[in-house]
């Protein structure tokens, strides 16, 4: 198992962040330019006598202003920082996707971990992942790779963490009667094709969205951001 810390700019699709803004923790596109950014917030009023003190802010934010993707509480804090207060709280479940296909649906569904505050994200598979739909959220949430579904599974046995497996198969319980561990990993498949046998079998629970249309599935990140919630919903608060 691989943490994977940090971004990949190649495998972005997009030089750093998108919109203009800069989510390097710890640089700003600004560049020391008295440009206004577009939207989050501008150099700290008052100049370097009035910038708040503690290890977290980064002088270089402070001094330039702060358009990253971050909720008002991080607001010049070094990247670094951030992770540090969110590992400090994080909630008990991981998500976990098959990556065989170099699926997009990956980095929205890294993006939505982050803003459930999922323990860790697991990349099964591939090493190498799309990150553009993760917004460079990636940056702040815990990554790790596995080599297949064999090396994940005997991780999570290791852990004693009990793998449910989210795809609309023969014998899934809907999620809203299901139950969700507040300890467990979370099992998402590509987009298509869903979970692998191989995944079905390594896990000890499956669950589906109910739906009421036409279509036979839903989108995989949308899939994933509902049961994010429900989890939250049930042990989060």
């Amino acid at each position: 198992m691989d943490e994977q810390t940090t971004a990949d700019p190649a495998d972005t699709g997009v030089p750093g962040d998108t919109g203009g803004s800069s989510d390097a923790g710890g640089t700003s596109d600004a560049g020391g330019s008295s440009a206004q950014p577009g939207y989050g917030v501008g150099p700290w009023p008052g100049g370097p006598a009035e910038w708040p003190q503690g290890e977290q802010y980064d002088p270089e934010l402070l001094a330039a202003g702060d358009t990253r993707n971050v909720i008002d509480r991080y607001r010049y804090w070094r990247m670094e920082a951030i992770v540090a207060d969110l590992d400090t709280k994080r909630h008990p479940f991981h998500v976990a996707i098959e990556n065989w296909q170099h699926d997009m649906n990956i980095g929205s569904i890294v993006r939505s971990a982050n803003a459930f505050l999922a323990d860790t994200v697991h990349i099964i598979g591939r090493r190498r992942w799309n990150k553009r739909g993760a917004m460079v959220t990636d940056r702040y949430q815990h990554v790790v790779h596995h080599e297949d579904v064999q090396t994940f599974a005997a991780w999570a046995a290791a852990e004693g963490i009990p793998i449910i497996a989210v795809d609309n198969v023969e014998g899934a319980v809907p999620v809203d009667r299901a139950e969700l561990p507040r300890g467990c990993v979370l099992l998402f498949g590509q987009e298509g094709p869903g979970l692998s046998d191989e995944a079905l079998a390594a896990a000890s629970g499956h669950i589906e969205i109910t739906q009421y249309g036409s279509t036979r599935s839903i989108n995989a990140s949308a899939a994933a951001a509902v049961i994010m919630y429900e989890w939250c919903r049930r042990h989060a608060g």
